[in-house]
């Protein structure tokens, strides 16, 4: 590997650079008074041993000023602005006798004083003081206050005799302090008994059967947080036991009188006492023993907030429930009755209720789905009203967007989207949509436009369904299963080969809890025509460019006619017939052996036949139509409680099987054969004239975050797929296959750019049938709505086990593990809140594409690349 020496005048540049963030540094006392000092740190220490919880340290109040890779950026740009920018505009403008009145005569007195109030008189230095920080400066009051807050946590730790105190270190930096926060703990006070008492019948029954799992036990150390956890248990059982009115601020937890601390006794006696409903109204509170209710009456509004308001209410009984409506009952009875989780005499639970409102709402037919509870005179049973606000029947929704690429100098695509609900009046949705494209290719013809039209179909139902098989106990309602059937067609001009798809689903969803998502495609059928096959050389150049340089290496040996005036192999598209392109006849006579191989000069060399043998195979792989009938299943689990979780795992899986259901229908039914000029069994078996694609594929995809503290996450990604053909086949489908790079990817190459292993990139649309890919990144807040990120992307696809035999693009082992591509970058991010947009400079810092000794930040590829993206990339 080449060392590279700074020259005099990089030397010097990084003098500079070095002295400018010197002088900036010392910028940081700027707006520090000479009787002021700034704060560089807060440490705490218990028992004197250093406390690193994210948790306690957020107790203090003063905090010192955040920095971005220990420099204090926010800091810097706070001192940028001008204290006080009204008053030095006045300064400025009276400064000069005269120069108020001259921008008075050259403006007006009206635009003197806008100018005042402009962004570059006033409004910089307001935003540089909203993205910036003001110092940190040391407020002992504050600090005494941190004191206060830590003491009161230890406190609810169970340390009622903790001491707390604080000293300041003066650092050798000029003003600078780091303020120790120190508590002397004392001894912990220990539960030693637990009593209850309970003042209703019903919950005291219900307390008895599961008090052995609670939270505050004898011999425990106190602390708050498990009292706080026993009170949220005990609300959620009795809520779900019958309670319906149950209130969490009943339970209460009372230290026995005179048990507290006898002289130095740190054991302590708890009561629990669970008291009575208590009711308020305008003047008084009144109490009520908590009771255990059920359900007598369940009725159903499906007009509530109907315009028809007026109109005669009818109802409808159906089993338990009660269905009122206005005019027609425009549901069927039971597509409402299967999303209520309660029946007649049973128990209320709230998690029932929850489930209702749930299942209510995904429907996707009622707007705002609400519950109501009455009790009896008895006070024993409950009706239940269910209030449902219909949405409308259609909803259109048109779209525009402008797209542009280094393939397509601008396109403008139009959309059309029309959602009929309720179309069998079981819930059923359907959405219709119909898009367009149109626009110019890059190039300097006018006429070289673009088009894509297509149309989709796509019906879903709020149950499964499934031939032959009942779901119903194995995917109950609460699950909120959906059956999906789609259907969509889409129709490509001069773009690539020009095609045609196909595809039909149906598929299958249902989410066991809010962390857990199945996905089930019984059927998902795909047929793919390419139209302009003969385009292939003209569209994929670099593979063109190859097999023309292999050509022009040994031209005495190939046929002179197979060039064009600029000694170029002509295409399928350049002559009259196909199979006199120039393309075509080399390779038919390099495989066909009419051009010879060999060592000598008059030959042509093993690794040429094989490059020209590998295009030719790709040409056919990326030309030939295909058929893909297959079924896939994914599961996806998550940890994550929130969007503000920063702190969590998430895993996916999926399995995919296709052809198989095909290939045993072919022992009943007798497929026709391509001739490939194979034995009979070699031969691939048709279906409406197409081989049908057999492989099976599965991958993992795994990401976890830690939440450093203040923002900082570090996030990590790991992917593994693979797609093993067989039977019918001997390749996986372009539209099923791996690619590497681009924004989500390995951001140091463009999408498709990366391998397969060592190839560097030989081919336009890289592509093959095993991933392996790894993602590291540091995120971290700038100043204002801007994050940053450090990032190092790791991975590389290969092929295994299909019919490509280049060992560079194979995969062989434990040694193939040395062409996992390595980018590394940083980038820039502005959150808007609802979505993040992104610029992430990435740099290829080691390419398995070169020789082994340039392969590591190697020149001509330190070159960044910016990819540009919505969101983070995992």
């Amino acid at each position: 590997m080449r060392t590279l020496l700074p020259t005099k005048k990089s030397s010097a540049k990084i003098s500079l650079l070095l002295i400018a963030l010197a002088i900036t540094s010392c910028n940081s006392l700027k707006r520090v008074d000479d009787d002021e000092l700034l704060i560089k740190r807060n440490t705490i220490w218990a028992d004197s041993i250093k406390v690193v919880s994210e948790d306690i340290e957020g107790l203090i109040i003063q905090e010192p000023n955040s920095d971005l890779l220990g420099y204090p950026l926010r800091l810097n740009l706070y001192n940028l602005a001008k204290p006080n920018p009204d008053s030095s505009y006045q300064n400025w403008l009276l400064k000069k006798p005269k120069r108020k009145q001259r921008l008075t005569n050259f403006l007006s007195e009206k635009q003197v004083n806008r100018l005042g109030e402009s962004f570059m008189v006033k409004g910089l230095s307001e935003w540089l003081k909203k993205i910036g920080e003001a110092p940190a400066i040391l407020d002992t009051t504050l600090t005494r206050k941190t004191l206060e807050r830590l003491k009161a946590y230890y406190n609810t730790k169970g340390y009622f005799n903790n001491t707390t105190n604080y000293d300041i270190d003066f650092l050798k930096r000029k003003q600078r302090v780091e303020v120790h926060y120190n508590i002397d703990l004392g001894d912990p006070y220990m539960l030693d008994s637990l009593a209850h008492k309970i003042t209703s019948s019903a919950i005291d029954s219900i307390y008895n059967l599961v008090k052995a799992d609670s939270e505050v036990k004898p011999g425990q150390q106190f602390d708050l947080d498990n009292f706080n956890k026993e009170r949220e248990r005990l609300n959620r059982i009795f809520r779900n036991r019958g309670v319906y009115d149950f209130q969490e601020s009943s339970i209460k937890f009372d230290v026995i009188a005179d048990t507290a601390q006898v002289g130095n006794d740190t054991k302590m006696d708890i009561a629990l006492k669970i008291d009575d409903l208590k009711k308020r109204d305008e003047s008084s509170v009144t109490t009520q023993e908590y009771k255990v209710f059920k359900f007598d009456k369940i009725n159903v509004y499906t007009d509530y907030l109907s315009d028809d308001s007026e109109g005669e209410l009818k109802f409808e009984r159906f089993g338990d429930y009660t269905i009122y409506y206005r005019d027609k009952l425009r549901f069927k009875p039971k597509t409402l009755t299967n999303a209520i989780f309660f029946k007649k005499d049973s128990l209320y639970r709230d998690i029932d209720r929850i489930r209702t409102l749930r299942q209510m709402t995904s429907l996707n037919v009622f707007k705002y789905p609400s519950l109501t509870f009455v009790e009896d005179s008895t006070r024993t049973y409950l009706t239940s009203n269910i209030y449902l606000a219909t949405k409308p029947k259609y909803t259109f929704a048109p779209n525009l967007e402008v797209t542009t690429s280094n393939r397509r100098k601008i396109g403008i695509g139009v959309g059309l989207s029309l959602l009929i609900r309720n179309v069998f009046k079981g819930a059923e949705n359907l959405s219709l949509s119909g898009y367009g494209t149109f626009g110019l290719l890059s190039g300097d013809v006018v006429e070289n436009s673009f088009s894509e039209i297509g149309a989709d179909a796509n019906l879903s139902f709020p149950r499964i369904w499934f031939p032959i098989i009942n779901t119903d106990k194995i995917i109950p309602n609460y699950m909120l299963p959906q059956t999906n059937l789609s259907l969509g067609t889409s129709f490509q001009k001069n773009i690539g080969l020009d095609k045609q798809t196909f595809n039909t689903i149906l598929g299958y969803n249902w989410t066991p809890t809010e962390f857990k998502k199945n996905n089930f495609e019984l059927l998902n059928i795909q047929f793919v025509n390419n139209k302009n096959t003969d385009r292939f050389f003209e569209q994929y150049n670099n593979t063109y460019n190859r097999l023309n340089q292999i050509a022009n290496q040994r031209r005495a040996l190939v046929n002179p006619a197979y060039f064009d005036s600029n000694d170029d192999l002509t295409t399928p598209v350049d002559v009259v017939n196909p199979e006199d392109a120039g393309t075509t006849g080399f390779i038919r006579d390099v495989l066909q052996g009419t051009i010879p191989v060999g060592t000598g000069d008059d030959e042509f060399s093993q690794q040429n036949f094989n490059d020209v043998k590998s295009i030719s195979e790709r040409e056919v792989r990326l030309t030939e139509n295909n058929l893909i009938f297959s079924s896939n299943y994914t599961f996806n689990t998550t940890n994550r409680t929130g969007v503000t979780d920063n702190s969590f795992s998430q895993f996916r899986f999926k399995i995919e099987s296709a052809g198989n259901f095909l290939s045993a229908l072919s022992y009943i039914i007798p497929f026709d054969q391509e001739d490939n000029g194979l034995l009979e069994e070699d031969n691939d078996l048709l279906v409406f004239d197409v081989p049908y694609s057999q492989y099976v594929k599965t991958e993992f995809d795994y990401v976890k975050y830690w939440d450093l503290s203040k923002s900082n996450v570090l996030a990590f990604r790991s992917f593994l797929g693979i797609a093993i053909p067989f039977g019918n086949s001997d390749n996986i489908p372009f539209v099923r296959s791996y690619f590497a790079g681009g924004a989500n990817d390995n951001r140091a190459w463009r999408p498709y750019e990366l391998g397969p292993g060592r190839t560097n990139a030989a081919n336009d649309f890289n592509e093959a049938n095993l991933k392996l890919a790894l993602n590291l990144e540091y995120r971290f807040p700038i100043a204002g709505n801007f994050k940053g990120a450090l990032f190092a992307d790791a991975g590389n696809i290969w092929n295994v086990l299909d019919n490509v035999d280049d060992p560079e693009a194979t995969f062989n082992g434990i040694e193939s593990l040395k062409d996992i591509a390595l980018g590394t970058g940083f980038g820039i991010r502005y959150d808007f809140t609802y979505f993040v947009v992104r610029g992430d400079l990435a740099f290829k810092t080691y390419n398995p594409g070169l020789a082994s000794s340039r392969r590591w930040f190697n020149d001509s590829d330190f070159a960044p690349i910016l990819q540009v993206g919505i969101n983070y990339p995992f």
